[in-house]
């Protein structure tokens, strides 16, 4: 699912670690969220910047992809990544990643969720209320 060595396995891991971080920062801002009675300004202001500097960084690379999937014509790790990672931001912070700001991601995620195994294990957030 993902090349075994050269510029397209190189180009495949660095979608991976974009989506993987910013999955992290959206996580962080559910820890900040939940586990504080005072969010911190800072903090949350730096994860939502960064989490949308990665957002445009993918949305430009899905931009620039002429096939179906990032890196060919079957799906990969990196689109799998992606498409997990932007359901759970999408769904923790909507404010976030609004589709019509990020059309290609949006069209990439509709993709990968319109998938058997994607339906199949769907589940909606169910963040910790933090009481």
């Amino acid at each position: 699912m993902i090349a075994r060595r050269g510029p397209q396995r190189r180009s495949a891991l660095k979608i991976c670690a974009l989506a993987t971080g910013l999955g992290d920062k959206a996580v962080s801002l559910v820890y900040e969220r939940v586990l504080r009675k005072e969010p911190s300004k800072i903090w949350v202001d730096r994860c939502e910047t960064q989490v949308g500097g990665v957002l445009e960084v993918l949305e430009r690379a899905r931009g620039g992809v002429e096939t179906p999937w990032w890196f060919g014509e079957r799906i990969g790790h990196a689109d799998i990544a992606v498409a997990c990672v932007l359901r759970f931001a999408g769904e923790a912070h909507p404010a976030l990643f609004p589709a019509a700001r990020y059309p290609e991601l949006a069209a990439h995620c509709a993709a990968c969720e319109a998938l058997p195994p994607f339906r199949e294990i769907m589940q909606p957030l169910a963040p910790p209320s933090g009481d």
